[in-house]
């Protein structure tokens, strides 16, 4: 039973398998993104605060997801063109995942019994729902889809 998010395995964009704890003692963001979203403009205030902090120690961890509204259909290569193209993003983009039901992956089973939503509900409601993990590995906190990066920056601020 997984104790930290260092005990996870994921697939990184190009479908290579990246063991998580690669970051420990790093303060993690984790989001599920979509390219076709409302709030995919959030992708700018992501690269932003990666930009100004990944070398204090943090890292953006996005997971495309197409579970809400059909807002990610693309294939890795779509979305990894999308990202660069638009939002010349450079935080680690991962491969797509579903985030809620049986196929959920595994991390995301672990973020949200960690740190179920409002109301007690573990399920993720949309895009760009996002997870804040400490440098140990431990969910800090979970922000809904419409906290703006820069709205969470003090609590990413406070754990770095």
């Amino acid at each position: 039973m997984a104790q930290t998010i260092y005990d996870f395995e994921v697939k990184n964009i190009l479908g290579e398998t990246v063991s998580l704890s690669q970051y420990k003692g790093k303060t993690l963001l984790f989001v599920n993104v979509a390219s076709k979203c409302g709030f995919t403009p959030q992708y700018k205030e992501l690269e932003e605060i990666y930009r100004e902090y990944k070398d204090k120690g943090l890292e953006i961890l996005a997971f495309p997801c197409n579970q809400f509204g059909a807002q990610e259909p693309g294939d890795a290569n779509e979305i990894k063109n999308f990202c660069s193209l638009n939002y010349e993003t450079t935080f680690p983009l991962f491969s797509k995942i579903n985030v809620n039901g049986d196929d959920a992956a595994p991390v995301y089973d672990f973020l949200k019994q960690s740190l179920p939503g409002l109301l007690g509900i573990k399920a993720i409601k949309w895009n760009f729902t996002k997870f804040l993990v400490d440098k140990n590995g431990i969910p800090h906190t979970r922000y809904a889809p419409m906290d703006k990066p820069k709205a969470i920056l003090e609590d990413i601020k406070i754990i770095l």
